[in-house]
């Protein structure tokens, strides 16, 4: 049968429906990423337990290894038996429980801004912050300026997108750049920026960033999804480190999906960004609140960060001995700043293959290319944990390394990336 025949037992066939082509684009679309490597798939992770052979973790974004913790798992299963399921509506209705104010109080003390407001996910809550603090022209009296570093995450760069503002995108970590695209813009200004970058895992030149702002007068939005638990005092984020937090001028985001082991996304700023965001924020008004279990979580884990701050430190080990045994064996590997270490690869299947290659050998990796990459070289991203012993680093160090040279990576005269 061909590939993209109608099969007997589909839907389409069993109701009598005929074979539509309005969607025939799709097959050259498929073909066209199959024969650049770039078909993704999805591969469910199997039940802890089923009888399937162990595999480490380095894909995942469990910075602190917390999203089993016991303490935070049974916060999790508490909440859900109190509270249900769900949270059963957006946040204006009724899906604000008093879970959410109290990880919105916590958050923002703990990484030392005025407010914060919790949202279903960091994509949401990007969102949200972008649209929402670009001034629109009636009421700034000239058309907004986003300034984007070209290395951001998709989130921001879709709230750019979506915002009723001018638009300009900047040299990645440039912060000359940007204080001349906000120089050459009268209308309020903008700057947005991851503070971890989730590709490399390089930071951004936040003090210089602010300083730029400042200049022109322009606020600055922190995507701090990576900095959170593992950087700054204890943990408080990369914002905090830079002594941006608490300033009236910036803004940061935050998910809880990383460092924290939960699920969503929050903005932290001060209390009028948090109160017009209340207010004016779709992706905040429309949406259904986030579950109260992963609130739950989310709190629990903060409370284990607090107890013990010793979890950040470590996971910056983990990241730095990672990458020391990466380039010591020849691979081309981004100096981290956090928790991702970024490997080349030589091209788009080969990093498929060399991904495949690592979980065959019992390790899981992640596998970066394009579009996802805005230089369009592919990569494989390995994530530290604050819970990996110094043995699983070695064995995870020598299978990448081993597994490269089995594809000749390692003595190819065309070097990685």
């Amino acid at each position: 049968m061909p590939h993209n025949a109608v099969s007997p037992s589909s839907p389409a066939t069993r109701t009598g429906a005929t074979r539509s082509t309005t969607f025939d684009w799709l097959d050259e679309q498929h073909r066209l990423r199959r024969e650049a490597g770039l078909v993704r798939t999805l591969r469910p992770r199997p039940e802890p337990g089923a009888g399937e052979p162990a595999v480490l973790d380095l894909a995942g974004n469990d910075y602190l290894g917390l999203s089993r913790h016991p303490e935070v798992t049974r916060a999790a299963a508490d909440a859900a038996h109190r509270w249900g399921a769900g949270s059963t509506g957006s946040r204006l209705v009724s899906g604000s429980t008093a879970l959410h104010t109290r990880l919105e109080e916590a958050l923002a003390e703990f990484c030392g801004f005025e407010a914060a407001l919790v949202f279903s996910s960091g994509y949401a809550a990007n969102l949200a912050a972008v649209t929402a603090l670009a001034p629109p022209p009636e009421l700034s009296g000239a058309r907004g300026l986003l300034v984007s570093d070209e290395g951001n995450h998709a989130s921001l760069i879709d709230g750019c997108r979506l915002a009723r503002a001018g638009r300009a995108v900047v040299p990645h970590a440039d912060p000359e750049a940007a204080g001349k695209a906000l120089a050459a813009h009268p209308g309020r200004g903008l700057v947005v920026t991851d503070s971890v970058f989730s590709v490399d895992g390089d930071a951004a030149p936040l003090a210089a960033l602010a300083r730029q702002c400042r200049r022109h007068g322009a606020g600055l939005l922190v995507d701090d999804a990576h900095g959170l638990g593992v950087l700054g005092d204890g943990g408080r984020g990369a914002v905090h480190a830079a002594g941006l937090a608490g300033a009236p001028d910036v803004v940061s985001t935050v998910t809880l999906s990383k460092s924290l082991g939960a699920q969503g996304g929050v903005v932290l700023g001060p209390a009028r960004v948090i109160a017009h965001l209340v207010s004016s924020a779709r992706t905040f008004i429309f949406d259904t609140g986030l579950a109260p279990a992963a609130a739950a979580a989310a709190l629990a884990a903060l409370e284990v960060l607090r107890r013990e701050p010793g979890r950040a430190a470590r996971v910056r080990a983990v990241a730095g001995d990672l990458h020391a045994r990466l380039t010591g064996a020849g691979l081309t590997a981004v100096r981290p700043d956090a928790a991702v270490v970024s490997v080349r690869a030589p091209s788009p299947r080969a990093a498929v293959r060399w991904q495949a290659d690592c979980r065959a050998a019992g390790i899981e990796v992640g596998c970066f290319r394009p579009p996802s990459v805005p230089d369009g070289v592919s990569r494989l991203r390995l994530t530290a944990r604050a819970d990996l012993t110094d043995a699983q680093v070695e064995r995870a160090a020598g299978t990448v390394v081993g597994t490269a040279a089995a594809e000749g990576f390692l003595n190819s005269r065309r070097a990685p990336g």
